[in-house]
């Protein structure tokens, strides 16, 4: 068995190999080569935490992730409130082949799904990246979303605005104008990610211009809502998994109203496919509704221990 800790990840993931293991994983999923298992997620006894697994299986990939949230982790002890594991098994014997560490991968897989998105979603002139949402994860999705498109300014809303220079130092990594706003101004961008953990509407239609991408990367719980549910009726709605967009992700509130139909969703993997067009104009509103799928994460932890194995970095131990 391949072990590779978390304290190795950030040696052996790159944001465009995490970017080409999710943009092929979402292909497969289309195709229908590949598919994930019904998510288990269960309120912890202590703590106030949630855990829970998410598995699937692709062409030569089998396996799980175990994981979730641990709200007071900073308070305690200074680690991040998301901890996870990857295990990996051998798709033909059912044998463990690898365990990988969570953490990172999870971050870089995420910003991946936006950012893939945005590749296949956004206008091709789209210069104004919005960004709604400022914390941990935000930017890792603002460095994997600045790198697909020749965004030339950035503009940001927080709840707790005290934490907005932290995306300003991203932004000025590359040289871009940095800008914090109201929601109102977010009808500026041409792009917007939404990266929270709201169970109330932020970014209501109202603040949205014709021809924006919005990739809605925060609500992965029953209950969790970053945008109006209106919004989802005005734009053309696309997801990582259908089943978990609706009962799971943003889709679940504009489904319950009525306002959209599990029908009118549509993988992103299609559009990777060529099989569904995506965007049919520049004034069309597309939305993204990442709620997370496992085989992400295993497309990505294969990854990673390919190239640990590779460059012998990996600690293999026998089974």
């Amino acid at each position: 068995m391949t072990i590779v800790p978390e304290g190795a990840i950030a040696d052996l993931l790159t944001r465009e190999a995490a970017f080409a293991a999710v943009e092929q994983v979402f292909a497969d999923m289309a195709s229908g080569s590949a598919r994930n298992f019904p998510v288990v997620r269960e309120a912890m006894p202590t703590e106030d935490a949630l855990y829970g697994f998410k598995g699937g299986v692709a062409p030569g990939i089998l396996g799980l992730k175990a994981g979730g949230y641990w709200p007071h982790n900073l308070d305690k002890n200074g680690l991040i409130n998301h901890q996870s594991t990857v295990f990996l098994f051998d798709p033909e014997t059912g044998r463990v082949s690898a365990m990988v560490g969570g953490n990172l991968l999870t971050a870089l897989r995420t910003a991946a799904a936006s950012a893939v998105s945005i590749k296949h979603l956004a206008r091709l002139d789209a210069k104004v990246l919005g960004m709604i949402g400022a914390g941990h994860q935000a930017k890792f999705q603002l460095r994997a979303a600045l790198e697909q498109r020749d965004f030339d300014k950035v503009i940001a809303w927080n709840l707790h605005p005290e934490m907005l220079p932290g995306l300003a130092e991203v932004a000025a990594e590359t040289g871009i104008p940095f800008e914090p706003v109201d929601l109102s101004g977010m009808i500026a961008a041409d792009a917007i990610i939404t990266i929270t953990s709201s169970f109330a509407p932020t970014l209501l239609a109202e603040h949205v211009s014709p021809g924006t991408h919005i990739a809605c990367m925060g609500t992965d719980t029953i209950g969790k809502q970053e945008v109006e549910a209106a919004l989802l009726g005005k734009a053309t709605v696309f997801c990582d998994e259908v089943a978990q967009s609706t009962t799971l992700g943003e889709a679940q509130h504009a489904v319950s109203n009525g306002l959209i139909s599990a029908d009118a969703i549509t993988q992103i993997g299609a559009v990777i496919n060529g099989t569904h067009p995506g965007r049919t104009s520049n004034r069309e509103i597309t939305l993204f509704d990442g709620t997370g799928v496992g085989l992400q994460d295993l497309a990505v932890a294969g990854s990673i221990v390919d190239v640990a194995v590779a460059n012998g970095t990996a600690t293999i131990v026998p089974i």
